[in-house]
């Protein structure tokens, strides 16, 4: 129960910092966004870690790294494509990513429900639904599909070595995670020498974003270390883009075509069957 609540705490925490992260896109450059915000994050785990005054717990805490590299891929195609297509439309093909340890889990000996079975196949198609725009010159993906099916894999990767990760603490493989993110993106940053400008106006969304996004990763992390099982918190933690969809509709008043809502609907209704079965 307690970790079920830490992995919901995740997506709520995770809506909140990918509605700021999407919109604050949208007049900055992606990676910007990431490069300038996430510092802030690594700064507050640095500080837990000090006080806290104990060393890692052991040899399976290196898998943050990799959580981190297909953790990070994710976010930043996720916010661009927030900053190409409605957050409406995206963030639910996004939530597709807890399909991904489901499969893991089936595949490394846990059984798979009836109901689980239906909430798959419903995520698929409603994500397929909510991908799809009707014009006059006939259907076609909606803008910034194809960077959210990029984040599914990213972030569906995330919650197999992050979930492996964590099964002893939370705040060391965060700590990591990060420490590994900062590094990685602000690597790309220097080799292609676009450095964070003109972001002063913007200070204050980017460090919520930065605090949010750490935040979001260390409760799903201590989810983790809770004992979790993989499917039912990284199903729970992808329930993150009901928040995000419900912010773009009150605050920037978005609206999609009526299959598309649809579809929002089904694939939000299948990852609610899998975490049900």
């Amino acid at each position: 129960m307690v970790a079920a609540l830490l992995a919901l705490s995740a997506s709520i925490v995770w809506g909140v910092g990918d509605f700021t992260g999407g919109l604050k896109s949208r007049v900055l450059p992606a990676l910007t966004v990431v490069a300038a915000s996430q510092p802030f994050g690594l700064l507050a785990l640095a500080v837990l870690v000090a006080v806290r005054d104990s060393g890692p717990p052991g040899a399976a805490v290196a898998w943050s790294a990799l959580s981190s590299l297909l953790g990070t891929t994710g976010l930043i195609a996720f916010y661009r494509g927030m900053a190409v297509g409605a957050m409406s439309v995206i963030a639910p093909i996004a939530a597709a990513a807890a399909l991904i340890p489901v499969v893991w889990g089936v595949a490394s000996g846990e059984s798979l429900s009836t109901m689980q079975a239906a909430g798959i196949a419903a995520a698929l198609c409603g994500g397929i639904a909510a991908s799809l725009e009707r014009r006059p010159e006939g259907t076609q993906l909606a803008a910034g599909v194809g960077w959210a099916l990029l984040a599914v894999v990213g972030f569906g990767g995330y919650f197999v070595a992050m979930h492996a990760a964590s099964q002893q603490d939370w705040l060391w493989p965060s700590f990591l995670f990060r420490c590994t993110s900062v590094a990685l993106v602000w690597s790309v940053v220097l080799v292609r020498r676009t450095l964070p400008r003109d972001i002063r106006p913007h200070l204050l969304a980017l460090v919520a974003i930065g605090l949010l996004d750490t935040g979001g990763n260390a409760f799903f992390a201590a989810a983790s270390a809770r004992h979790g099982l993989l499917s039912v918190v990284s199903v729970l933690g992808s329930l993150y883009p009901v928040v995000t969809v419900l912010l773009a509709r009150l605050l920037l008043g978005e609206r999609v075509q009526r299959t598309q809502d649809v579809g929002v609907l089904v694939a939000l209704a299948g990852v609610v069957l899998v975490t049900a079965g």
